[in-house]
């Protein structure tokens, strides 16, 4: 369409042999193509128009001509050209626009109150032409020539120049797309188009649309508002439509834009136009019934809308939440669909023009019958003819019919909004034209009419203007735009059951970010809900899981995946899961971290009560075993078997059941340096004196060779010195561990990821292998050594028990190791116990118990003869 519009001009200023240029203060004919001069008498020249010149709807002649587009038909009459007679110009015909009809006479009304003002213009009489557009491209740049060249048939002849019907600025027009055609045309004479209801944001662009201005805010703040409202109510899944035109694809185009940035996803964008085809608006229809999207944000002319809700009309009729343009939201001639209750969107402000109501209602049957759209405007309300020449069926008007009982959206003047912007369009173009030709002097203004005005000085002045007027301020920006103020309208049913614009709230762009945006009122919803309706792809995830887009869909339409093991997400609709830190794990809900619970055998736990009442036990076993001794220490079983070593050993075993306690317990640096250190020490100080017990035992029967002197060798010092030789091994082990790289007590935390294990890390684990490989090379070398001797000759062998004792230590300590390193977390340390208790349990019942028995039941045995006698 652009491209279009741009070749009609080029063809037009082509085929214009002359042309009129301003020099010197004189009219000079110019070649077109060169700018030239054309050197011929003025007096022979002239300039007509070519073809028939289109009459306006209302005119009146003035001081300086103001000039209006408005379509108050919506059809164009088309006529297939012969090319054998002259084409006619296009012409308006089908529907009848009573709104754009209102926006025509307030500006009738502004002018007339402008001639009657003593502020503004006096003495000036301005004047206006009037046209129809019928929404039609053809029509609106048809009139747009006829604006820029003037009804008079000759305007140049000779050295003067008529400036009859010249218009010096022009109000409108109510469409984007005809007001894209005008701007490009009239702009080339540099006369300005100040707009009340063309709202695409493209016309912002003053390299393409130099001179046009408007009153009606971009639909780049519309677009912001209407998705800033989407995003307000919690709709992420919605419906798009809109006119196929520049309003509709630019509009649409930014609310896209804007929505996205909110994170708002489309199901579908349609475009459509009442000039398409059937099939085409039941398509869309379709698209809209069968949709899972329940908002539908609308972005239409009024004619298309009502194309659109009429074929919504039919069966089935969907429930879908509207959401509306400017354009269509407070048309009254759509609130007769009642399914499209609890509609919103928004709207100019509402406003009020004193003294507008009485001046349309002022309308006398002659003065309607003077004008031929007066007179179809009266003959469609009251359905009477005024002329002979209307259709036979209708009744003759008898003047009873009375226009304020009339419900029309012609005398609808309750909610004034594109009529104030028709009104402040007007007002702005008389500011500038009483800058120009208007002078204050001594507190009295005086206006020249006779100044030879041009459009380019009201161009000049438009770009300056600052005035308020009824209350509303009015100003432009560099862009030619206003400030952006919108009212919030939301369709609700009246108490008699009428659908009513009600304003709910407001949104102004001159409020900074988070304070533009403001409702004040309750809404109705649809089917008349009080329940804001839902509208989303997928149904937001819990904390606790994240957001996995389904393949092919937009980002609204996902699955909630739980975290995984270890991860969290504590707000709706997170995108991804994150680690709780290393002490901390989630709770079931996956919503929270808390910290992880701490694990160590503890001195309540169940099995450190079993363990622990083991130990005791077993100590108290050998201080009663020692008890025992003592008593009997006369005794011959006692002092055959070394009691020496036999109280040693005893000691050492008390040690080995209580070192036990210290792996019970909150670890600590000196419990992890004691646990460690006291066990090995003192079990091999235990198996020291088995193993100097049962040298004895061998040399005891060596000795009783003749001539034998090995007791010599081996008396109560060297088994003393034995013992303290042999432990000594041992500390100097311990002591260099200690020194090197002591145990101390750490946190796991990877044996469990959902808990903490409080244990002693070994620090060097050579010195821990280190002190278990030296008992168990004593326990082995014992072991051998009892094995050699448990056939000596003897009532009582005592290398028999050890041999005993020194098998379950041996085999206790083999099991051990596979069962320390398999086993987890606390239980690690409750194998360490059980294996010194077991092991100790070993020594102390297969040597000592036996003695015991026969020392307290069978004292019989306990005779030098009978240990004497050889079997």
């Amino acid at each position: 369409m652009e491209i279009c519009l741009r070749l009609a001009v080029s063809l037009f200023n082509l085929i214009t042999v002359v042309a009129l240029v301003e020099l010197d203060g004189k009219i000079q004919p110019t070649d077109a193509l060169t700018g030239d001069s054309v050197s011929v008498q003025a007096s022979l020249l002239k300039c007509t128009l070519q073809g028939t010149a289109r009459l306006p709807a209302f005119s009146m002649d003035g001081d300086f001509i103001i000039g209006g587009a408005f379509f108050i038909h919506y059809q164009m009459h088309t006529v297939v050209n012969n090319y054998i007679t002259k084409p006619e110009h296009p012409r308006c015909t089908g529907s009848f626009n009573a709104r754009d009809l209102r926006f025509s006479r307030t500006m009738i009304f502004a002018i007339e109150e402008i001639n009657n003002s003593t502020k503004l213009l006096p003495g000036i009489k301005l004047g206006y032409q009037i046209y129809d557009t019928c929404s039609a491209v053809p029509v609106a740049v048809h009139v747009a020539f006829q604006l820029s060249n003037g009804q008079d048939p000759m305007f140049y002849k000779g050295s003067n120049c008529s400036q009859t019907g010249v218009v010096i600025a022009v109000v409108g027009d109510s469409g984007s797309t005809l007001s894209i055609s005008m701007a490009r045309i009239i702009g080339s004479f540099n006369i300005p188009l100040v707009s009340h209801f063309a709202t695409c944001a493209c016309l912002s662009d003053k390299h393409e649309y130099p001179t046009f201005f408007r009153t009606i805010p971009s639909d780049h703040y519309q677009a912001a508002a209407l998705a800033k409202l989407v995003k307000h109510f919690g709709w992420t899944w919605i419906g798009a439509v809109h006119s196929d035109s520049d309003y509709g694809n630019y509009g649409m185009a930014t609310f896209l834009e804007t929505a996205r940035r909110e994170g708002i996803c489309v199901e579908y964008v349609e475009s459509f136009d009442w000039t398409h085809p059937e099939s085409k608006i039941q398509r869309v229809a379709n698209v809209i019934r069968r949709s899972t999207a329940t908002v539908v944000v609308a972005f239409a002319a009024p004619g298309d809308m009502k194309i659109l809700l009429e074929e919504l009309a039919w069966q089935p009729v969907p429930s879908r939440q509207w959401i509306g343009s400017e354009a269509w939201i407070t048309d009254p001639n759509l609130m007769s669909f009642s399914f499209c209750t609890g509609a919103i969107g928004v709207a100019i402000q509402r406003s009020v023009i004193p003294g507008l109501r009485d001046f349309l209602l002022d309308l006398s049957v002659s003065e309607v019958a003077a004008s031929t759209v007066l007179t179809e405007f009266w003959e469609n309300a009251f359905n009477c003819s005024l002329t002979k020449t209307s259709k036979l069926n209708k009744r003759a008007c008898d003047g009873t019919e009375d226009i304020k009982t009339l419900k029309s959206p012609y005398t609808e003047t309750s909610q004034l909004r594109v009529s104030n912007m028709v009104y402040k369009a007007v007002y702005a173009i008389a500011h500038a034209i009483h800058n120009v030709v208007c002078q204050e002097t001594n507190a009295t203004i005086q206006c020249d009419k006779y100044t030879r005005l041009e459009p380019k000085q009201v161009l000049s002045e438009l770009k300056k203007v600052s005035f308020s007027q009824n209350g509303y301020h009015i100003s432009f920006d560099s862009n030619g735009d206003p400030i952006a103020f919108y009212e919030l309208v939301n369709w609700q049913k009246s108490k008699i059951g009428v659908i009513e614009p009600v304003t709910v709230g407001y949104y102004d762009a001159s409020q900074p970010m988070g304070k533009q945006f403001l409702i004040n009122r309750n809404l109705t919803w649809l089917e008349d809900s009080t329940q804001i309706p839902v509208s989303i792809c997928s149904e937001s995830c819990p904390p606790g899981t994240r957001k996995v887009l389904q393949k092919g869909k937009p980002i609204c339409c996902y699955d909630c995946i739980p975290c995984p093991e270890g991860e969290i997400t504590n707000m709706t609709d997170a995108p991804d899961c994150f680690l709780c830190p290393r002490e901390f794990w989630p709770n079931a809900e996956k919503d929270a971290c808390f910290p992880k619970p701490m694990e160590f055998l503890s001195f309540d736990d169940v099995l450190s009560i079993i363990l622990t009442t083991f130990s005791v036990s077993g100590a108290c076993l050998a201080i009663i075993t020692a008890v025992i001794f003592f008593c009997h220490r006369r005794t011959p079983i006692v002092r055959a078997n070394n009691s020496e070593l036999s109280f040693l050993l005893l000691f050492s075993l008390t040690l080995c059941f209580l070192c036990s306690l210290t792996f019970i317990g909150v670890p600590s640096k000196w419990s992890c340096m004691l646990r460690h250190t006291a066990f090995g020490i003192t079990f091999v100080l235990c198996i020291s004196c088995v193993l100097g017990k049962t040298l004895v035992v061998l040399m005891a029967f060596k000795a009783t060779l003749p001539g034998s002197n090995t007791m010599k060798w081996f008396g109560p010092p060297q088994q003393r010195m034995t013992v303290v030789s042999v432990t000594f091994i041992q500390v100097i082990i311990c002591t260099v561990w200690l020194v090197l790289s002591p145990p101390f007590p750490m946190k796991n935390l990877t044996t469990y990821k959902e808990k903490i294990i409080l244990e002693c890390a070994l620090g060097s684990a050579v010195g821990f292998w280190a002190v278990l490989g030296y008992i168990g090379l004593l326990a082995v070398f014992c072991f051998v050594l009892a094995v050699l001797a448990r056939k000596l000759p003897d009532n009582f062998n005592e290398a028999k028990l050890i041999t005993f004792s020194m098998l379950i230590f041996c085999a206790v300590w083999i099991t051990f190791i596979p069962a320390y390193v398999s086993s987890p977390g606390k239980f690690t340390v409750a194998v360490e116990i059980f294996a010194i208790l077991a092991s100790s349990f070993g020594l102390i019942l297969c040597i000592f118990a036996p003695k015991c028995f026969i020392i307290l039941f069978q004292p019989k045995k306990n005779t030098k003869k009978y240990l004497m006698n050889k079997k």
